[in-house]
């Protein structure tokens, strides 16, 4: 896998390791596109080397995931509205005034607490 980018004022395409945020003009291409890539006539392709292999991930993913863990794990505090939801953002409302998603106890940033579908 590596990230296409286009830099239109240097007529140049760069073939590189996968971005790890999104900008205009860079796509995301798997392995075998990635070889095949050919840029319009009169552009340089520049390739930089891609690392071989699955990305291990950093101390920054592993903090991030222990501290969504932890986060999921605290027992609910008691609301002072009754909902049992206290600290929790509320729940995005679909058109029609239902919620967007039955199993979706509680919301923290992008991160979701589903209920477990046994009950």
């Amino acid at each position: 896998m590596a990230t296409l980018t286009y830099v239109y004022a240097d007529s140049t395409a760069v073939l590189g390791p996968l971005a790890t945020y999104a900008e205009p003009h860079c796509y995301d291409l798997c392995t075998e596109h990635s070889e095949r890539l050919t840029a319009p006539r009169g552009w340089e392709v520049v390739r930089l080397a891609v690392p071989s292999g699955p990305a291990r991930p950093s101390g920054d993913d592993l903090e991030a995931l222990a501290n969504a863990v932890r986060e999921a794990a605290r027992p609910p505090r008691p609301a002072a509205d009754g909902d049992g939801m206290a600290g929790a953002a509320p729940r995005a409302a679909a058109p029609g005034g239902r919620d967007a998603d039955p199993m979706e106890v509680a919301r923290r940033a992008h991160l979701r607490v589903l209920r477990s579908p046994e009950g």
